[in-house]
């Protein structure tokens, strides 16, 4: 169904953002392996590349990004999605909205609803210029107390992303768009309302897309190594010890300094990182923790992990602290994100 033929969609009951992960086959599935980099555990990967420089990293356009808990979907392949019809996109979703408040009932479009709809592009989130440039989805409203003139609160906001995921891109279809990464910030109601738009609308899936304990132990051993100009704060591990009547979590805090001058007698080889390095860098924060506490980590679950550059749990939470090194830790979450749809 084109996104044009889809305004009839709006007054249809919408299904539940877990029936999303369900309710389609996976086109991902349809498009073969993706070669390369992109993988469930590869033995080597590309550290975040070096910040560019000062002037584009303050860039208001992706700093809202920052600081804000995100939770991540992998998605596939959009079909007939254009970015020039962003507009008329904005214009459907609303009514969709609409009609879902309304309980069914149709309503003009270009009414005013209550909640506004933002369509627009993100260039900057890319990795390259073969990556789609990032969708932002944003859901503005204005309370009824507020003057007219008052300036509207974004209350939810969304975004599609694809950055170093050319590999998988040239592996399908001309009509269909890879934007394999999808991020939400606001009431999974709305996520549910829009996912379920995108879903009737470009015949894709969405599915939330966990962190496993072995990524997890990637991403601190990749963002230690990642210079950061001011003041780093601590990197924290947190572990959920299994088998136990109650929930019992153990956090384990690494001076920054420390864990940087750990990582450098660990790495090897300079802009990357193996799985071996991983390991000897994990193995020797356990041996550390056990000589002092005598409490083995490696017995209990990675669930957390945050450093100065982000924050990720194992539930697919993700956090962004460093605006130089977003498109570095995008980078991965779009690997881990396509290796789902697979």
């Amino acid at each position: 169904m084109s996104a044009m033929e889809s305004v009839d969609g709006a007054v249809r009951t919408l299904p539940s953002i877990g029936r999303l992960s369900r309710g389609l086959l996976s086109r991902g599935l349809l498009f073969g392996g993706v070669h390369g980099r992109v993988g469930l555990s590869p033995s080597s990967r590309l550290l975040p590349p070096a910040p560019p420089s000062q002037e584009n990293v303050d860039s208001q356009k992706t700093t809202f990004l920052l600081r804000k808990q995100w939770t991540l979907y992998s998605v596939t392949p959009l079909y007939r999605f254009s970015d020039t019809h962003l507009k008329d996109y904005a214009r459907l979703l609303s009514a969709f909205i609409a009609a879902e408040k309304q309980k069914g009932l149709a309503v003009e479009i270009g009414v005013e609803l209550g909640i506004k709809v933002a369509i627009s592009s993100l260039p900057d989130l890319r990795g390259s210029d073969r990556d789609q440039a990032a969708i932002l989805v944003q859901l503005s409203s204005r309370s009824p107390a507020s003057p007219k003139n008052s300036e509207e609160k974004v209350i939810w906001s969304g975004w599609f992303c694809s950055v170093s995921g050319d590999d998988f891109s040239e592996n399908v279809p001309e009509d269909f768009t890879c934007l394999p990464l999808f991020l939400a910030n606001g009431a999974e109601s709305y996520t549910s309302i829009v996912g379920s738009w995108f879903q009737k609308t470009f015949d894709c899936c969405f599915r939330r897309l966990a962190i496993s304990p072995l990524n997890l132990s990637w991403m601190a051993a990749m963002w230690t190594g990642c210079k950061v100009d001011k003041t780093a704060s601590a990197m924290e591990l947190v572990f959920s010890v299994p088998h136990l009547p109650q929930p019992l979590d153990i956090s384990y805090a690494i001076h920054p300094e420390d864990a940087k001058a750990l990582w450098d007698t660990v790495q090897k080889t300079p802009g990357e990182i193996t799985q071996e390095e991983v390991d000897v860098f994990m193995d020797c924060l356990y041996s550390h923790f056990h000589r002092h506490f005598k409490i083995r980590l490696s017995a209990t679950k990675l669930v957390k992990v945050s450093t100065a550059i982000a924050s990720a749990h194992c539930d697919g939470i993700i956090k962004f602290l460093q605006s130089q090194y977003l498109t570095g830790v995008l980078m991965l979450l779009t690997e881990l994100a396509i290796s789902q749809i697979q």
